[in-house]
């Protein structure tokens, strides 16, 4: 029951990272704590590894088609490093009590992110600051949360740079590759602490669907958004509710 369990739960995270392009982690998180029994560093680690296999597979298409800004990508990752490695360290230290609450916080914000209309505008570079302000926030939560970014990177790329969907999306994927190995490796030291049985049938399941549904993108994907939209709020809430009380 729990390998059909895992398959299921990595298409959808496999399903929502292709078509959206970002909350993979969102949802790999609160699945294995919740659903596997996992504790919240062993549950973040597992799925830095689930959103890496998948973002990895997810980004292949968008590769052949061209779609990803590869200067933006590595130039966030590259800036985010110092943050990433260092809040990976600082999630050692911190209770479960903290780690799930802020995570909890950044669903609601993520699902604030989903739900911003974007508006057509002419397509522009990133200033030099605003660039490394971005990879410095981005580079920390994925280093507190296992959370690769993407619900940051995708809206601004959009909102505020006129960036077409595809393309934003494409980005987000190749960020969310980086930062999530990057964090991976920062949270070596609890490798061992991961019961690696449901994880890694999970990431084979999230990057089948990933390559997929990643290939067959639509153009904006709003009912797709709003619907993940509702489910980060919903997951939120559920983890004060299991934190808290």
């Amino acid at each position: 029951m729990d390998i059909l369990l895992a398959l299921i739960s990595g298409g959808a995270i496999g399903a929502v990272l292709g078509v959206v392009g970002a909350g993979g982690a969102m949802l790999s998180v609160p699945i294995l704590l919740y659903v596997f029994g996992f504790t919240a560093i062993p549950a973040t680690t597992g799925a830095l590894a689930i959103v890496l296999a998948a973002a990895i597979a997810g980004s292949i298409p968008k590769i052949r088609a061209k779609q990803i800004l590869y200067r933006e990508a590595v130039v966030i990752w590259a800036l985010g490093l110092v943050t990433n490695l260092a809040a990976s360290i600082l999630a050692h230290k911190l209770s479960d009590q903290v780690i799930t609450t802020g995570f909890s916080i950044t669903l609601f914000i993520a699902a604030l992110s989903m739900l911003k209309k974007s508006e057509e505008q002419e397509e522009r570079r990133m200033s030099i600051g605003f660039l490394v302000l971005l990879s410095l926030g981005i580079g920390a939560i994925t280093g507190l949360f296992g959370i690769g970014g993407g619900f940051i990177v995708i809206p601004v790329l959009m909102h505020a740079f006129g960036t077409p969907a595809r393309v934003a999306t494409g980005t987000s994927l190749a960020v969310i590759a980086l930062n999530s190995i990057t964090a991976f490796i920062g949270h070596q030291s609890h490798w061992d602490e991961v019961d690696w049985k449901i994880p890694l049938v999970m990431a084979a399941s999230a990057m089948v669907i990933a390559l997929l549904s990643s290939h067959h993108q639509t153009h904006s994907n709003v009912l797709a958004k709003k619907f993940f939209a509702g489910v980060l709020v919903v997951l939120a809430i559920f983890t004060l509710l299991q934190t808290w009380i």
